[in-house]
């Protein structure tokens, strides 16, 4: 974690409180900016009792929220729990330009209809982490769609192209001769706003985010108000290890999965990228992880530690009993059974081709994954691998298989 200290007094003395505060928004970051800074805001606020304002915005771009999206997340409810007012913003006006952090082309607008849906969701599974009631939930369309033509100019006026093409994936896009659509260059500018309008004291986000909060610092300024702190957490590889976490990528665990499907993918990863995780998503204290770690490197079993932590995670998204189950199948499993609880689902227009079988069971996302799963031999109909992707199943009722953890039996009509 770096962090720039140059402003503190060598003789700064903190209040055990304002200690704890530091050691909770440290935890697990990437880089706090400016330490000394959020120290004097800490200071300032256990003095007069007022709660600094704390701002995550995510544009609902995707249905679902992942393990990835609770990083952030986990961070703030952590600062919530301190007694700091949260604001969990929803960037439906920004959604509507389309983040170009990370992109190398230009990311497709979604519609307002697909917006206002991915945004009920976002709602609803970010109040599985965050408390409710203390949670102020607001859409940056209340403020972005009133500024109106004349108000973007005058927003545009105090940030510089130059400034702007200095982000990293600009640059690289510019010089690559790949175009940069002008929408493009005005969505730090309109994130930097929400930061002016909601008056933060500290916003979080990605590591690729650091570009676009440093830009509301920079606007605040413009409008003389306190520059927020910002608190970069790192991106969370998904489960291949190598990519960050993405639905796109197929590599996520979402937080609404079934506990089986929870816990098997997380039972998946490497033993390597366990400990990431532990660092990122366990709630444990850093003591407890260390020793556990300590264990494992002189002789306990790694899958020990793999287990503790998928139960964790799926009992902090369903329940406790939910991942002593998903435990009890994910064993009967590893011993050649099927769960008990695999879904009974009935088709019609049999004969169908197996790959169409696959994709309305929902056991794949597309006939392309249905195509791979089946050339890789990942595919058992009732527990005998199949290697024939124009395989017809006639009228009956089958086991289908995709993988180690995806059941269905089905009847086809």
């Amino acid at each position: 974690m770096k962090s720039d200290t140059s402003l503190l007094s060598p003789n700064t003395v903190l209040s055990d409180a304002v200690r704890h505060a530091l050691a909770v928004t440290e935890r697990g970051c990437d880089e706090l900016l400016v330490q000394a800074d959020w120290i004097k805001k800490l200071v300032r606020s256990e003095a007069t009792g007022q709660p600094l304002r704390i701002k995550l915005g995510l544009d609902p771009t995707a249905p679902d929220i992942h393990l990835g999206h609770t990083v952030v997340l986990n961070k703030l409810r952590q600062l919530q729990d301190l007694g700091h007012t949260v604001i969990f913003l929803i960037g439906d006006f920004t959604s509507m330009i389309g983040d170009p952090s990370g992109r190398n082309v230009t990311r497709p607008p979604l519609t307002p209809e697909q917006i206002e849906s991915n945004a009920k969701t976002y709602y609803k599974q970010a109040s599985m982490i965050l408390d409710p009631a203390r949670t102020e939930i607001r859409y940056n369309s209340e403020w972005s769609d009133p500024l109106g033509s004349r108000g973007m100019i005058g927003l545009a006026a105090k940030y510089t192209v130059a400034r702007i093409l200095e982000r990293d994936d600009f640059t690289k896009r510019y010089k690559g001769g790949i175009p940069i659509s002008m929408h493009e260059l005005l969505y730090p500018l309109m994130q930097g706003y929400d930061s002016v309008v909601l008056k933060a004291d500290l916003e979080l986000g990605g590591t690729d985010q650091k570009f676009n909060l440093l830009v509301g610092r920079e606007l605040q300024k413009e409008h003389d108000q306190e520059p927020q702190c910002i608190l970069t957490m790192p991106l969370l590889e998904g489960l291949d290890g190598h990519e960050k976490m993405s639905k796109s990528k197929a590599n996520y665990v979402g937080i609404s999965e079934a506990p089986n499907e929870m816990f098997g993918k997380l039972m998946s990863i490497s033993d390597p990228l366990m400990w990431r995780y532990y660092t990122l998503l366990s709630f444990a204290s850093l003591e407890t992880i260390a020793q556990l770690k300590h264990e494992v490197e002189t002789g306990r079993n790694p899958r020990d530690a793999k287990v503790l932590l998928a139960q964790e995670i799926v009992a902090r998204f369903h329940s406790r009993a939910a991942a002593e189950k998903a435990l009890e199948d994910f064993n009967h499993r590893a011993k050649g059974g099927v769960p008990e609880d695999v879904a009974q689902m009935h088709l019609s227009g049999a004969p169908l081709v197996v790959t169409q079988v696959l994709k309305q069971l929902g056991l794949v996302s597309s006939l392309s994954e249905a195509v791979r799963n089946i050339e890789q031999r990942g595919v058992k109909v009732d527990g005998t691998t199949i290697a024939d992707r124009t395989l017809a199943l006639d009228v009956g009722s089958y086991l289908i298989q995709v993988g180690k953890r995806r059941f269905a039996r089905v009847t086809l009509n």
